[in-house]
């Protein structure tokens, strides 16, 4: 561990839970992969978490678990980095408008607060009668 992923666990794993993954995502109601290990996360995996679980399976090209496998375990809510799939989870996404707005402001660097606001501009750009599980 260096100090940034220590801090990183002390944000994400206030209850210091340890073992193997499997342990560590019982009862849990997210899972965010960033493992770039294809097929990491099992549907049994899923079975163990609390009811309604969201998984982001973010390692591309092949995810932790593919969302067909993901629906079919019991999540609520899945996305992955692919384009192919429903709920792309992408930087990419955001970066049209926030430079957009960086140019606007003659903006020197981008804060915080630019992300945010960032953030709920992408999140306002699908109105609430869209929206479901599978176009979060």
């Amino acid at each position: 561990m260096n100090r940034f992923k220590q801090k990183l666990a002390e944000i994400t794993n206030p209850e210091r839970k340890q073992g193997t993954l499997e342990d560590a995502i019982k009862d849990s109601d997210v899972f965010i992969g960033v493992s770039g290990i294809p097929g990491l996360f099992k549907k049994e995996m899923i079975k163990k978490m609390s009811t309604h679980p969201i998984i982001f399976a973010l390692s591309n090209p092949t995810p932790e678990i593919f969302p067909e496998d993901a629906n079919s375990a019991g999540a609520k809510i899945v996305g992955t980095g692919r384009s192919d799939f429903p709920n792309q989870i992408n930087n990419s996404l955001v970066f049209p408008g926030i430079f957009r707005g960086t140019f606007d402001y003659g903006a020197k660097k981008i804060n915080d607060e630019m992300k945010v606001s960032a953030s709920h501009a992408l999140a306002n750009s699908i109105e609430d009668k869209d929206m479901n599980e599978k176009r979060i």
